[in-house]
């Protein structure tokens, strides 16, 4: 037998002796080199919060896109390869798109995701075409109530009631498992949400580069950067 990987990860439809596809778990390793990116489910909606950790002083913050609006009542952090994740953040959309028109309603969180990760899971099932190297945390609340669910490489999805993907994925899931509490209100949720990924970094948070959004009744709106600074300074 060869040795693991080696002439089983030319090809991502070909399965080693073991039963691994390579070619996707090399994309799960894309995803765990990418930001930190959370979201937790509160009494009325759900909380996004991303840290897009900027290389150098030199680069603008805000040309680093990683929190996205998909609908009115639906919203997208991605960790991982950007340039795929914006792929997958058109088809979202356009999804979202098609089913307002075609049934004059807006589609469900749990039918786009299912039609999301169909579409990723295409990627690991036929040649010529490498799986995307990106997770989404995608945040809604429908007529089904609120939902948080995270996708995988492989097509996989998984609901939360808390969540993280990308290099400190394991840290912040561990911080909610002990500290997260159903029905907290909304400060509280921001305020976990930013201790949760303030511990999985190696430094403190930079004020100029977190993100923060909201999806509750009224829809998806991510909040002011003044609005972020004042949640930041509680927890500094």
């Amino acid at each position: 037998m060869q040795p693991s990987g080696r002439g089983y990860d030319h090809g991502v439809s070909t399965f080693s002796p073991d039963g691994r596809l390579y070619q996707v778990e090399y994309a799960r390793e894309s995803v765990k080199r990418g930001t930190t990116t959370v979201g937790l489910k509160y009494k009325d909606g759900v909380i996004l919060i991303v840290d897009k950790r900027i290389s150098s002083k030199l680069v603008i913050a805000d040309s680093i896109e990683k929190m996205y609006q998909i609908d009115d009542h639906i919203g997208i952090t991605t960790s991982g390869l950007v340039a795929d994740a914006r792929q997958l953040v058109d088809r979202a959309r356009v999804q979202c798109q098609i089913n307002k028109m075609t049934y004059g309603d807006p589609i469900g969180v749990t039918s786009l995701v299912k039609k999301m990760c169909d579409h990723l899971q295409s990627f690991t099932q036929y040649g010529g075409a490498r799986p995307f190297g990106t997770a989404l945390l995608i945040a809604g609340l429908d007529n089904e109530g609120i939902h948080l669910f995270e996708t995988d490489p492989s097509g996989a999805y998984q609901s939360y009631q808390a969540g993280a993907i990308g290099r400190g994925k394991s840290t912040v899931m561990d911080h909610f498992e002990a500290k997260w509490k159903a029905n907290i209100t909304q400060n509280a949720a921001i305020k976990l949400g930013l201790e949760a990924l303030r511990e999985s970094l190696d430094d403190d948070l930079n004020s100029d580069t977190v993100e923060i959004a909201i999806v509750d009744s009224n829809g998806y709106h991510k909040m002011t950067h003044e609005d972020a600074l004042k949640h930041l300074e509680k927890i500094s």
